[in-house]
Parts: structure tokens; C-alpha cells; sequence
């Protein structure tokens, strides 16, 4: 037998009702300025009127203190960007970058090119000389392919070979694609134990038919200065006039792989060391294709190596296509033609651009 109560639901109970378990107590979580794990956020009503929603991750409960504030004696809250946040993150990549050059976890490819520590050290340095000190305006940049390879073929001048660096880093900066333009450097250069290495870390490498053949092949940008020594060890008084171009060894590197060839026109590079004189004899011993005298060089010592800050203007002309030529690679008196019109468009929009610069250290 059963109780009077026995074998019937309690009252106020539904068959799917559950017991509703006890308020949890969240002062002492407030207290020490943390949210209880178990609380949401109240979501904004629809009427709240721009400015005066609050953020609802950092609240309490309508009519509570700032999660994290000082009158609810937490920390300040988190913010999303801090002054030092900036610096904090250069010195981070700096140090992982450490880390990488030390552990030799870095790649080049086989000419010895780095572009992690070019775009890292080199490009930032030259990116000063360029535009800060010399003040360099470049144009026809669109001349220049997207993508693909081009044979770029520029004049040469300044008693250092200044010119191909502030080339190579103006390129990278103002093309659409921030192309490598890959520089065909002297034999002496890759003689010299830092030059050398410095040259092939930032792309460089020696100036002969098979290795452009092999830049060119593989669809990159390669850089070529024909005048060569001639070209950085003229004389002031002969600034701006082009020196023979050799045999045309670049054009026969520019039909072999049907490369369209881009002339272009460097202003600015003769004033940095005006070259007033050549000392023979002193370059021979030295070993040497020329020893410089300037006027501020050898008289000021390691300051006679700062350059003048001339006012620079790089144009890239038209594209010469080859591609219709590939079969006249051997062919003397096609290379010499198409030396010839490269020289000639050089040296026409060099004129050019004195005439739109008529001051040597204006603005």
C-alpha cells in the first residue's frame, strides 16, 4: 500500500521541467577584476542610438563598472594598438632575422643572389641616397616589363659605379612588380674580396654571354653598362658623351633569347666625383684602370668619397623587340646596328633630360 502522497508527481512539476540550480555568487570574481566563465555579455538593444553602445566584451551586467577599470580595482583594459607596439615589432623581425642569417636559414639562388638581405640592408641604404640625397625622379618606368625578361642597357658615368646600385634599387621601388634588375658587373669587381661578395649577394654577377644567356633564359631583368671602365673613368669636361659600346656583346645576348632590349637614360651620376684628372701611373701601380682626382679627392681623405648631391633623372625609353632577329645572332653587322640604335636612343634623351635640368644641384 501506498502513502496518501506516494506514487504522484510533486506538485509545481512538470514531467520535462528541470530544477533550476542556485544563483552562483559573482562578486568575489569581480572583486578581482575577471569575468565568471559561466556570464555572457549583454548584447546591445535595438534601441540604443549610435554612441551609446559600449564594448560588451569589457562590461558586467547593466549598471556595472568597466571590466578591468580602475573603480572595479582591476588592470587597465587591452588596446589594440599601443605607441611601442610598432617598435616592438621591428626589433622582433629584426632579432628573427638575426636568428636566420646566423642559422643560415635563408635562400639564394645559383648566381649567389639574397633577396631577403638585399630588400633587408641594401635597398633601405640605397633607398636614401636615391631619393633623400639625390633627389631622384624616374619616368617611362612602364617601358619596363611586368613580367619576363628585358635586357635593360644604360649609360654609364660617375668615377664609381654609383649608377647601376641607384639603377637597380629605383627600378625595384617604382615598378608596378618590384622587379630585381640583375647587374652584369667587370671582371674586377668580382676580384675584389668584399666587392665580390657584396656584388653577388644583391644579384650581381660577371659580364659574359652565357651567364646573361642564363638570367635572361630564366625570365629575369638583367642590367648591362656597355661603356664599361670607359664609361666611369672619362674626364668632366667629356660628361655626357657616350664611349663606344664594345663589340655588342649584350645585343648578341639579347637575340640569342629574343629579349627585347630597354634603353635607359641616367642625368646626374657625372656630378657626384668630377672627375678633373687621371693619374697613370698611379693606377698602374695600383693595378687599377684609372686613379681619380676629384675636387674633393685625395685632398679631403675618406671625405672626399662623400658624392655631391646632384640632381638625378632616370628615363626608361621605348622596348627594342629581337624576337624577329633571334636567327641573326651571329651576324656582325646586325649586332652593330642594333648597338648602334641602342647608343643613339641613349644618347638623344640624355640630351633631353639636361634641357629639363638645367641646374646640376637645383631641387
Amino acid at each position: 500500500m501506498t502513502g496518501p502522497g506516494e506514487g504522484r508527481e510533486p506538485q509545481g512539476i512538470g514531467r520535462f521541467d528541470v530544477p533550476r540550480p542556485p544563483a552562483m555568487d559573482v562578486e568575489p570574481a569581480r572583486r578581482n577584476g575577471h569575468r565568471p566563465a559561466a556570464q555572457v555579455a549583454p548584447t546591445p538593444t535595438p534601441t540604443s542610438t549610435p554612441g551609446d553602445e559600449v564594448d560588451t566584451a569589457a562590461t558586467d551586467e547593466p549598471g556595472g563598472d568597466l571590466v578591468g577599470s580602475p573603480a572595479s580595482g582591476g588592470t587597465a583594459p587591452a588596446v589594440r594598438d599601443r605607441p611601442g607596439d610598432h617598435w616592438d615589432r621591428k626589433v622582433a623581425n629584426g632579432l628573427a632575422f638575426l636568428r636566420r642569417r646566423l642559422s643560415g636559414d635563408y635562400e639564394v639562388d645559383e648566381f649567389g643572389f639574397d633577396s631577403e638581405l638585399t630588400d633587408a640592408v641594401f635597398h633601405p641604404l640605397l633607398r636614401l641616397l636615391y631619393r633623400d640625397w639625390f633627389r631622384t625622379e624616374v619616368s617611362g618606368i612602364e617601358h619596363v616589363p611586368v613580367d619576363g625578361p628585358a635586357l635593360v642597357v644604360g649609360n654609364h658615368s660617375g668615377t664609381v659605379a654609383l649608377d647601376a646600385l641607384i639603377l637597380s634599387a629605383a627600378l625595384h621601388d617604382k615598378h608596378p612588380a618590384h622587379r630585381y634588375l640583375r647587374l652584369l658587373g667587370a671582371d674586377l669587381v668580382f676580384r675584389m674580396p668584399v666587392v665580390s661578395e657584396l656584388a653577388r649577394k644583391t644579384g650581381g654577377t660577371v659580364a659574359c654571354n652565357p651567364d646573361a644567356e642564363r638570367l635572361l633564359g630564366g625570365g629575369d631583368l638583367v642590367g648591362v653598362f656597355p661603356e664599361g671602365f670607359k664609361g666611369i673613368g672619362k674626364l668632366y669636361a667629356d660628361r655626357y658623351k657616350l664611349q663606344r659600346f664594345g663589340r655588342g656583346g649584350f645585343v648578341s645576348a639579347a637575340l640569342r633569347t629574343g629579349t627585347p632590349i630597354v634603353p635607359v637614360a641616367i642625368v646626374g651620376g657625372e656630378e657626384i666625383y668630377p672627375m678633373l684628372a687621371d693619374i697613370k701611373p698611379l693606377a698602374r701601380l695600383l693595378k687599377l684602370p684609372y686613379f681619380p682626382v676629384t675636387p674633393t679627392f685625395p685632398w679631403l681623405g675618406p671625405l672626399g668619397m662623400v658624392p655631391l648631391p646632384s640632381k638625378w633623372l632616370i628615363e626608361f625609353c621605348p622596348p627594342i623587340p629581337t624576337a624577329h632577329l633571334t636567327d641573326s645572332a651571329d651576324d656582325p653587322l646586325v649586332v652593330f646596328n642594333l648597338a648602334d640604335q641602342v647608343r643613339e636612343t641613349i644618347q638623344q634623351t640624355l640630351h633631353t633630360l639636361l634641357e629639363r635640368r638645367p641646374d646640376p644641384f637645383g631641387p
